[in-house]
């Protein structure tokens, strides 16, 4: 059964949107919830996480919910020179809040990218093209609608799980038991003029959410790990560890998912061998051009924690790389030591996140996560001794980069809405058009509709 938010059809507006004097929609809506760091989730918050994982699969792309074409939402004004500060490089001071109208198309231009890694998913498991991609690299944005990206796709990548599955399985239909799966693609800015507009030439990694059984159950895998190191920067990272007393540690199923391959094939590769290889290949490619080169990985739900596990370890790798996330609806990572890691080697990453959804407040609890132990500061009235044994626990993650927050209940377009349109990207797309500022959450001429 599939669910569906069932809206009025929303009056297009009349007159055009303006930076100077944005006119707000104002609706009676209860107060929104704050942002807090909780020691624990209550059972109805995670109930409603178990809720969302098994009705959340093809939500996303077959809700019926319909948008006006993406090619509206494509029109950034020239970046140039200022490409490095949409990318995050002054971590997007003074353009959050209001959204600079800028960076407001660029977010959509990114969740396009990801839509199209759903689009091009095969969902149907009696097809025998099931988990695999519906289109070639060649055709895939166009069959996606999106034709006139000046991007072209140069890999189609794939995730696998590492969960050991018994023999009987093998008997069990392929949607049980399939290991690897596509999971989305690298592609490369290669129209001139859009690289003028854009100040460089731009790569983009697009990964989508959770849509496979091992995918689900890589999910629940949620206690902490160590974060292996890559060969080439171990030292590097090993004198940070001996400064910071603890080595990171992430997710368990999702550095299973970034990491595994299929032990029976010798010619599997793992989704993180996939990406070095791809992206060695396109530095040595471009290597000899004027114009600057960046990559932004993006991705939602599930394929929001795959971009930031990427983003650290390409930037590991090529450290001179500028790397930029864009993630929607993601869960948490890693822990405190993660997140040092990645602001120490300079990625950014901007989350945009609807504090209506759930999926951003799990796995595990963030305890004090603005307090820096290591300089001696510590959560008011609780002893540091007791700090220090919560926060080595393995349920106790920690936010990473910046965050773009927004609330479903800013939107009249919405209405009441349950747990899975929350998490939809959809709804993402649709907030991120409509927000403003803090003072007007929602403009009158937001573009974005969402239709039955």
């Amino acid at each position: 059964m599939r669910l569906t938010t069932k809206t009025p059809h929303p009056t297009p507006p009349t007159k055009p949107y303006t930076l100077l004097k944005p006119r707000c929609i104002t609706i009676t809506q209860p107060s929104k919830p704050t942002h807090t760091n909780n020691l624990h989730l209550s059972n109805d918050t995670r109930q409603a996480a178990l809720q969302l994982e098994k009705i959340i699969n093809l939500e996303n792309h077959n809700s019926g919910t319909n948008f006006p074409s993406m090619q509206s939402y494509q029109k950034t004004e020239k970046l140039g020179k200022r490409w490095k500060e949409y990318q995050g490089m002054s971590n997007w001071d003074g353009l959050l809040d209001p959204l600079d109208e800028n960076l407001r198309a660029e977010i959509l231009r990114y969740g396009h990218f990801v839509e199209a890694a759903y689009k091009s998913f095969e969902f149907d498991p009696s097809s025998p093209n099931y988990a695999n991609s519906r289109f070639p690299k060649t055709t895939l944005f166009e069959r996606c609608g999106l034709p006139n990206t000046g991007y072209k796709v140069t890999k189609h990548l794939r995730a696998t799980s590492g969960i050991q599955l018994p023999s009987w399985v093998r008997k069990a239909p392929t949607w049980v038991a399939t290991q690897s799966s596509y999971v989305g693609y690298v592609a490369v800015c290669d129209n001139k003029e859009k690289i003028k507009r854009l100040g460089r030439r731009d790569v983009v990694v697009a990964f989508r959410g959770t849509t496979t059984c091992l995918e689900w159950l890589e999910n629940f895998r949620a206690s902490l790990t160590n974060l292996p190191f890559p060969c080439s920067s171990k030292r590097a990272f090993e004198d940070n560890d001996i400064r910071d007393g603890s080595r990171a540690m992430v997710e368990s199923g999702f550095l299973s998912l970034y990491t595994s391959s299929i032990p029976t094939n010798s010619s599997s590769m793992s989704l993180q061998e996939m990406m070095k290889l791809e992206i060695s290949r396109i530095l040595e490619t471009y290597n000899d051009e004027s114009s600057p080169l960046s990559l932004t990985v993006t991705g939602h739900s599930l394929g929001a924690a795959l971009a930031t596990l990427t983003a650290y370890d390409i930037k590991t790798a090529f450290p001179k790389l500028p790397v930029t996330v864009i993630s929607f609806g993601g869960p948490r990572v890693g822990d405190r030591s993660f997140r040092c890691q990645l602001e120490r080697q300079g990625t950014k990453v901007l989350r945009i996140v609807n504090s209506d959804d759930v999926i951003t407040k799990v796995p595990g609890f963030v305890f004090d996560d603005d307090v820096v132990s290591d300089q001696g500061v510590h959560v008011a009235g609780v002893p540091s001794w007791i700090q220090k044994r919560v926060e080595e626990a393995p349920w106790v993650y920690s936010e990473v980069g910046r965050e773009l927050r927004l609330c479903s209940r800013d939107s009249p377009y919405l209405g009441n809405t349950n747990v899975a349109t929350c998490h939809e990207l959809n709804t993402y797309l649709h907030l991120v058009d409509g927000f403003v500022s803090s003072a007007c959450p929602f403009r009158a001429s937001a573009k974005r509709f969402i239709r039955q």
